[in-house]
This record gives structure tokens, sequence and C-alpha cells, in this order.
């Protein structure tokens, strides 16, 4: 029971990066209508501008003789304060990086979502290639003081650190607030038209330019904080981003392509079964966890053939 429960607390952290880099997959697509394989590489940004920030911020607070500050969310999860700004600066970067992407690259560009998507790639290229010039391609990591498992939950015979408590209690914040952005600020009204029909939008006097450039800041924004969650789980390296780009897709295309909300139920039923994976060989079905994406897909497949609109999709009439 307690190695079930362990698989469980592994799918539910591992879901809230998946979900996380879902949202804002779906978030453009919604509004600029072409799947962004830059999107990954992006993550993979804000993931090195936290670490950068985190670096400079905790030298800062150890010549101040306050290195072991905490405060706000990160002091009342267990992480230094510097944690905090950094995951801010990395969310931030990302939603920079995204809007001049916007700006450079797919506004100019008068062609199909399949030539966006094809520029999409170049411009992942791009990215990926500047974070190696700066980065190299060694593991690096946040280098933050790691703690055993919780106590609370080592009673319960499943292992909990303090970094999965940060990663799960963050998203499930940051998904809070961009629900009450699509539905109860004029933002989120904006950005709802735009979606459903761009056109109309602008005739009705929304200015479309500043809703998709909204659109992508908070697309990347999430990402960012995704890239940042994925490092302190594990380590961060230059293809961190474009490694669970495919994961991301399926999820999107199983919540329903363009659906927010169905990019988050996809991100969690993704992502869960992705870490139960290697529980099937208990259960007498010879699969090691490197095949958990092939696994991830198939379920995918098999929801889809179900209902191809994906979880919460519309049918095409």
């Amino acid at each position: 029971m307690s190695a079930l429960l362990q698989y469980v607390v592994n799918g539910l952290v591992y879901s809230a990066i998946i979900v996380l880099a879902s949202i804002g997959l779906s978030l453009v697509y919604s509004i600029r209508g072409f799947a962004n394989f830059a999107h990954g590489d992006t993550l993979t940004v804000g993931a090195y501008a936290a670490l950068i920030t985190f670096s400079g911020t905790s030298a800062l607070l150890a010549t101040s003789g306050s290195a072991n500050a905490e405060g706000g969310l990160a002091g009342l999860l267990g992480g230094p304060a510097a944690f905090v700004v950094a995951l801010a600066v990395g969310m931030a970067v990302a939603a920079v990086v995204a809007i001049a992407s916007e700006r450079l690259v797919f506004s100019k560009l008068d062609t199909s979502s399949i030539g966006l998507l094809i520029a999409s790639i170049g411009v992942a290229f791009v990215m990926r290639a500047i974070v190696q010039i700066f980065f190299g391609n060694i593991q690096q990591a946040y280098q933050l003081p790691r703690s055993g498992p919780l106590p609370f939950f080592s009673a319960l015979g499943v292992a909990v650190t303090a970094r999965d408590v940060v990663v799960v209690v963050a998203t499930l914040v940051l998904v809070a607030a961009l629900h009450a952005i699509l539905q109860y600020t004029s933002l989120g009204r904006q950005m709802r038209a735009t979606s459903d029909n761009r056109d109309l939008a602008r005739a009705s006097g929304i200015r479309t330019s500043r809703i998709v450039d909204a659109t992508w800041a908070i697309g990347a924004g999430l990402a960012g904080a995704g890239g940042v969650f994925l490092g302190l789980s594990l380590r961060l390296e230059p293809l961190m981003g474009f490694n669970i780009l495919l994961v991301v897709f399926a999820a999107v295309i199983l919540g329903g392509i363009g659906s927010v909300y169905g990019a988050m139920l996809g991100g969690l039923v993704i992502g869960v079964v992705h870490e139960f994976v290697p529980a099937l060989s208990s259960l007498g079905i010879p699969i090691s966890a490197q095949y958990a994406n092939a696994v991830a897909f198939l379920i995918m497949v098999v929801i889809l053939l179900v209902r191809p609109q994906g979880i919460m999709g519309e049918a095409v009439k």
C-alpha cells in the first residue's frame, strides 16, 4: 500500500511540472493557432535564469550575514528566500523571451500555422544554443540544502520531501491564480474572446496585440516555473525542456487542444501514468521506467480512440 502511495506522490510532483508547461502550450495555441516547439526551450531558459538569480541572491545574502534568512512561501515550506526571488525572475525572463520571439519572429511571418510551427523549431534551436554557449552541457543544480523525508509523511510509509511539497503547493497557487485571471478579470475575458474569434475581438475594440503579448507572458511564465521546479526535482541541462516536450504535447492533446483546463487535466493524467509505469512490473507486466514515455503516449492514444477531441476539447462538427 505504501508503495502505491509513493507512486501517487511521485506522479503528483511530476504532474505539477507537466501541468505548468502544458497550460502555456495550450494558451499560445488557442490565441496564435500553432504548436510552439520552442515552448520546451522557453522552460529551459526560465530554469537557467532562476539558477543565475539564485546563485547571485544567495551570495548577496551570505555577504550581508543572512544566508539562511527565510520568508514567504519558501520560508513556510522549508526553502531559503533566495529561491522565491529566483522563481520570480525565472518566470519573468521566460515571459520576456517568449514576447521577444513573438515580436521579432512569429508576428513578422505571413505564413500558415505549419510555417509558424517550423519557425518555432528554429527559435528552439537558437534558444538551446545560447544556453549551451553560456552554461555548456554539464548538468547543474540549485545549491539548496537537501533534507530527508518529512516526518509526518514518513509515518504513513511515504517519502515526501520539502521540495516535493514546494512544487505541488506552488503549482496549485499558480493554477488558482490563472483560473482567477481567466474567469474574473477583464484580461481573462478579452483572452477568451480573442481565442474564440480574433477578428471579431479586434472589431469589438479589444487590442488583440496586447492580448497576444499577455498570453505569451502568462504561458511562458508558467513554463518558466515548470522549468524551475524540474531543475529543483532533478538537475538542469540544456535539453531538459526538449526532453519533456513530447510528454507536454501528449498532455495538451489528451486534454483537448486549445483548452486550458483540458491541459491541466491532461497534464495530471499523463504525469501520474508516467510515474506509475514502474509499478507495472509488480503486476507481472515487465515494463521498466525507461518506457514511461511510451506508456504515457499509449494511454493518450487509447483515450483519444474513445474521445477523439480530448477529455475537455470540443468535437468538430
